[in-house]
């Protein structure tokens, strides 16, 4: 399906591999393309209700392949810029889309491939991982939205050393920084996502859903309309369904069975 990803469902589960381990999974223009439309499809599949994005080999992902980016040519600049903003709808999926979102990060996550990682809802690193911003060491400024997570995660003035003294962010840092939620040996890392990823899978994804907008705004909004718009999806989302379904099944102490509506 895919040249450079490996793309599996498995009980509600899609698990979405950055599969150039020989180049220690840098985005090529081929991963470029292929990685958005990849979220895409996770994002509009009813069979998918979580999605983990994770790399083949010993890292993550290195970062953009500097050997795709050269000096670049002027006349194609906008081109250039046109393109790089289409990619990055990668990281804009990962924050919006109605399902949870898991980085399994399995090694070193750098540049770009940092970034994507802050995107995801939840970030759980080997801990032979570590985070890397990157760009300025190679000259760059930043994409794939990561001046616009780290912040939020961390707080502007860690986030402004974290980009301008550029260091690697080793899996227990990250712990204490927030950025991750959990470490593991490398061979536990990923029974320990999917273990995550099917607590999710079998919780109320409307529910799911509206807690994200609920997040997504609130650095955006003031309390007084957060408060409006958490009134307005509480109730919509208590009269579906499959409220109802958690509400029965929590009074009668059995699992619920959701039906997506």
């Amino acid at each position: 399906m895919y040249e450079t990803l490996l793309y599996e469902i498995e009980d509600g589960i899609c698990t979405i591999t950055l599969n150039r381990p020989e180049s220690l999974n840098a985005l090529n223009g081929t991963m470029l393309t292929e990685l958005p439309l990849a979220c895409e499809q996770a994002a509009a599949d009813d069979e998918v209700r979580v999605v983990i994005l994770t790399g083949a080999g010993r890292l993550f992902c290195a970062g953009g392949d500097l050997k795709d980016t050269g000096r670049g040519d002027i006349r194609n600049l906008e081109q250039s810029i046109y393109s790089l903003t289409h990619s990055e709808r990668t990281s804009i999926l990962l924050n919006q889309m109605a399902k949870p979102t898991i980085a399994a990060i399995n090694g070193g996550a750098a540049g770009a491939g940092c970034s994507i990682t802050l995107a995801c809802d939840l970030r759980y690193m080997s801990t032979t991982a570590y985070l890397y911003t990157a760009f300025l060491k190679v000259g760059f400024s930043g994409d794939f939205g990561g001046t616009w997570t780290l912040p939020r995660l961390v707080g502007m003035g860690k986030a402004r050393e974290m980009y301008l003294l550029p260091d690697r962010v080793h899996a227990e840092e990250a712990l204490s920084l927030g950025l991750a939620n959990g470490v593991y040996d490398p061979e536990e890392l990923m029974p320990n996502v999917l273990q995550v990823a099917a607590q999710l899978r079998d919780s109320h994804p409307g529910a799911i859903a509206q807690i994200k907008n609920n997040l997504n705004d609130a650095f955006t909004i003031p309390l007084s309309e957060a408060v409006r718009r958490e009134a307005d999806r509480m109730r919509r989302v208590g009269e579906s369904e499959d409220s109802i379904e958690a509400r029965r099944a929590f009074v009668e102490k059995r699992r619920p069975v959701f039906k997506g509506r």
